[in-house]
């Protein structure tokens, strides 16, 4: 029906409106048939002498785009905008439309002239054939956001099909291939789901006659050929169905259901078998009242004729999770020719072409995600039921209401550099953009770009911008971003990946802080070659970085380190005026305290001096004297009057404490080597601590020494060791 009329209005002679507007009959209002001849000579005037890319005369397009909407029953300002949209977002021209014919009609014309930014993106992006569905469904749902007047996307389902009514006879190879793509890609799928059928089964049809000629040309020259053929045998079935339903007095409809060539490619493909062999070449529908009547027409067509079991679906007792319900049967009907049934009632057949979901789903197929975006289909739902409002609404103004639609205002869809879309939520910012592209992205954010041009980071976008971001080599995200007057992020997500971020630094500050206060803790008590892990397992942390960052917090004081560590409070820095020395038997060849015979003498444990170390005196309360060696950092925060000199004594078989610190290259039999070279040397090993970080290993190493000139041999030879950077005392 589209297709004959519109025939019969693109011969008109091209400029003349009144023979182009004869053609449209009397179907307007004397008002609304002045505004389309004003439109007509107005485009006639702006674009008689121009061509389209694929070589149809710009007038000759707009009068064809115009044709079909007039056969969809759309208004006349939907086929004035069809007329009058710039091929280009031409801001003079549009100012100029919306001086000579108002806002609504050039409102229209510049949604359909941003639609032309959907024909760019089809193929971008795209790695995978995953990625490739993800973004033709972007691209779909982008541009019914896009938008907000549905005819604006009516108008462009028109001109893509009059594109292709044209293209299909062009010689221009590639842009018969581009428009083809185009029209199964994008088009032919939305208009299924907004209901236009006539235009999806004549996209498809199109598309496949460029895409693949031979196949094309093959199951058309299959339906001519029987064409007669099937229809006489369609209408013997039929009688033969409706003379059975009178006999059990039930009250039902019978039609036969056209295929098309399109359809039936894609059942040959999906099921792998040639055209004889598909059962719904030859096809029926019947629809009843009742529920309990599906059943009952059922049993008489499987009296009538024999099932093919596997062909049965019964999508009533078991609806798609579309909620389609119907039943499918095949027969072996009359000449033993296989015949497609489908019974369902009136009801479940009006769900059946007003639910979108129904026809996207089965021609399509879909993602379980799809499957739960339920507002969404409830909103296409609602479109296509306001085209068929269209011929109900007597007031103009309350049709225009209903039009106007605020679908997916609570969602915009931007484009990366590359054409990738992106939905976000209403009024996110370009950092909210980054953030969902990547975390990392977001977290280095440093500046924006929409369409080419710099923005303020807090700038809302806004449908089908493109954004790119700016971002730093390393670095995180600023604490103002999460102050929310300020507006630089709209979305839950970037918020909530922001306040992570933050959490992650204030920990390893905190983790960095608990180990310097354990490690000089540790060479407090001079027990540097206590393991860290071990000492966190102690106090109840399986992990240790959880551990050390309470320890950094401050929530786990020295108390309970030393609790942990199991020693006692050994701090030199004591008061009181309690008597300051206590006389005790003195070691034989110990240290020598100056004026002062006998008198107990304690290593500190904080340096632990080695002869010939320079050393000094600290005396205790109670604890003799504690022998610091005398550039240990200790000894400057001790009272100067308890200092006193010292000296060593002559020993030959005192063993000293000493720390000893390796730093080398992880690798295996490290350890075996350094033990080798203690053991030659007669070296006591008291601890051993070691850590290792990607590629190197630090060992820390509690030995007894007789003497500096000892430890000195036993570093050098370990720095001899393969793969040793550092050996030193600590």
């Amino acid at each position: 029906m589209v297709r004959a009329t519109h025939l019969k209005l693109v011969t008109q002679s091209g400029h003349d409106a009144d023979g182009w507007l004869a053609a449209l009959g009397g179907n307007y209002p004397q008002q609304e048939f002045a505004l389309l001849k004003h439109a007509h000579e107005w485009a006639a005037l702006r674009f008689g002498g121009q061509r389209l890319t694929g070589g149809e005369t710009a007038l000759a397009h707009r009068q064809g785009v115009a044709a079909i909407l007039h056969e969809l029953g759309l208004d006349a300002a939907s086929i004035a905008a069809s007329l009058l949209a710039p091929g280009t977002g031409n801001h003079d021209v549009l100012v100029e439309l919306r001086g000579q014919f108002g806002a609504q009609v050039a409102e229209l014309a510049e949604g359909v002239t941003r639609m032309a930014l959907i024909e760019t993106l089809s193929g971008r992006a795209a790695q995978t054939a995953g990625d490739q569905t993800a973004q033709l469904e972007g691209l779909r749902k982008m541009l019914l956001a896009m938008a907000e007047d549905v005819r604006v996307v009516l108008i462009k389902l028109a001109d893509h099909t009059q594109t292709m009514r044209f293209i299909v006879k062009s010689d221009d190879v590639q842009a018969r291939h581009d428009a083809a793509r185009l029209a199964l890609d994008i088009f032919a799928p939305l208009a299924n789901r907004l209901g236009v059928w006539q235009l999806k089964w004549e996209l498809e049809d199109l598309a496949l006659r460029i895409l693949d000629p031979d196949i094309y040309k093959s199951i058309a020259g299959q339906l001519d050929g029987k064409r007669g053929d099937r229809e006489r045998y369609i209408e013997t079935v039929i009688a033969m169905l409706r003379k059975e339903l009178e006999l059990s007095n039930v009250k039902a409809e019978v039609n036969g259901r056209p295929k098309h060539i399109y359809s039936i490619y894609s059942k040959m493909r999906r099921k792998g078998v040639g055209f004889d062999a598909l059962y719904d070449v030859r096809a029926l529908r019947i629809l009843v009242t009742d529920l309990k009547d599906c059943y009952t027409v059922l049993g008489i067509v499987h009296n009538l004729w024999a099932p093919l079991t596997h062909e049965f679906d019964d999508y009533i007792a078991k609806p798609k999770t579309n909620n389609y319900r119907s039943l499918h049967t095949a027969v072996i009907g009359p000449e033993g020719k296989p015949l497609e049934i489908q019974i369902r009632t009136f009801e479940m057949h009006r769900q059946a072409e007003f639910g979108v979901a129904a026809h996207w789903r089965y021609k399509e197929g879909a993602t379980g995600s799809e499957r739960g975006n339920l507002g969404y289909d409830d909103k296409i739902a609602w479109l296509r039921q306001v085209i068929d409002w269209k011929d109900e609404v007597a007031d103009a103004g309350e049709l225009v209401a209903q039009f106007k639609s605020e679908l997916f205002a609570d969602t915009i869809y931007v484009l990366t550099p590359r054409g990738k879309v992106i939905d976000l939520p209403k009024d996110a910012t370009p950092i909210d953009f980054a953030y969902h592209v990547h975390s990392d992205l977001g977290h280095r954010c440093r500046g924006a770009k929409v369409d080419g041009a710099m923005v303020p980071l807090n700038t809302s976008l806004k449908n089908g911008q493109q954004v790119e971001i700016l971002a730093a080599k390393r670095g995180g995200p600023s604490r103002d971003w999460l102050n929310s007057t300020l507006g630089f992020v709209r979305s839950a997500s970037a918020r909530t990946k922001i306040r992570q971020w933050f959490g992650r630094q204030n920990h390893e500050a905190a983790v960095a802080q608990g180990r310097e206060v354990i490690e000089k803790e540790l060479q407090r008590h001079g027990m540097t070659a206590v393991r860290l892990e071990t000492l966190a397992r102690r106090l109840d942390f399986s992990k240790l970085d959880d551990f050390l960052a309470e320890v950094g917090r401050g929530k786990i004081g020295p108390a309970q380190l030393r609790g942990g560590l199991r020693v006692e409070n050994t701090s030199p820095a004591v008061d009181g005026d309690q008597p300051l020395v206590r006389r005790s038997r003195a070691r034989p060849g110990g240290i020598l305290v100056v004026g002062v015979d006998k008198l107990l003498t304690v290593p500190a444990k904080c340096c632990k001096p080695v002869p010939p170390d320079p050393i000094i005196g600290f005396v205790t309360r109670g604890r003799g004297v504690t022998i610091h060696r005398k550039n240990c950092h200790n000894v400057a925060r001790l009272a100067p009057e308890r200092l006193i000199e010292a000296d060593w004594g002559a020993s030959a078989d005192a063993m000293f404490p000493v720390d000893m610190v390796v730093e080398a290259a992880n690798r295996p039999g490290l350890l075996r080597d350094i033990a080798e070279i203690l053991l030659r040397e007669h070296i006591n090993v008291v601890a051993t601590n070691h850590a290792s970080r990607d590629t190197t290993m630090r060992i820390v190493m509690t030995v007894e020494i007789n003497n500096l000139d000892q430890l000195h041999r036993v570093l050098v030879l370990v720095r001899e060791v393969p793969g040793v950077g550092r050996a030193s005392r600590r």
